[in-house]
């Protein structure tokens, strides 16, 4: 698979996240590897409900965030990662279905390329439908958003359908501003735990 030169139209993924967490104090947020966690503080700074993964193994957010899901069923969870890392824990989707929490969502930001390293393709360059896989896995909810029209439609089912719910999000693969945020894990799993125990 080798990095393709032409800029590949698809949505803003910076829009996509702000409209799913400004404002939206209460939410657990998991970001996983390269951009996501970038997105996550674009859309709502340094939040103490912000949880970046950096330097971790590829495809461990789902898993993490239905850790979060089931400990905490109360709050909604929300995970943020690239459409590369969720292929790399695909196998997590079966697991999340085994436990089917309700409260979890999981958001593929998909610009069918390895961004991060060099923009190599990822496997749904080539068709590969990680809703689709989703939805035979078990998900209730598992859609495809590409179409700017239906971005409210799709952050209302992300923030408010009963989970686990899955939304491939089709975006641009033109690069985005890197943003400035925590890269010390421990740091960031206290002041998580912190405002937990707050609210």
């Amino acid at each position: 698979m080798t990095a393709d030169t032409k800029t590949r139209r698809g949505l803003d993924r910076r829009e996509v996240v702000k409209k799913i967490l400004a404002g939206n104090d209460e939410v657990l947020a998991i970001g996983g590897l390269g951009n996501a966690g970038y997105d996550l503080v674009a859309a709502r700074g340094e939040h103490p409900l912000n949880f970046t993964i950096h330097g971790a193994g590829m495809g461990g957010a789902p898993a993490m965030g239905l850790g979060l899901a089931v400990v905490q069923p109360g709050r909604r969870v929300v995970v943020v990662l690239g459409d590369g890392d969720m292929l790399m824990g695909v196998g997590s989707l079966a697991t999340i279905v085994a436990q089917r929490p309700a409260n979890l969502a999981v958001v593929v930001m998909d610009n069918e390329s390895y961004q991060e390293t060099g923009a190599q393709a990822t496997a749904t360059r080539f068709g590969v439908d990680i809703a689709g896989m989703a939805a035979a896995a078990g998900f209730p909810v598992a859609i495809r958003l590409d179409d700017r029209t239906q971005i409210d439609e799709a952050v209302d089912k992300v923030l408010n359908a009963p989970g686990p719910v899955l939304v491939n999000v089709k975006i641009s693969d033109a690069p985005v501003p890197q943003m400035p945020k925590v890269r010390d894990g421990v740091l960031m799993k206290l002041k998580f735990r912190e405002r937990l125990a707050v609210d």
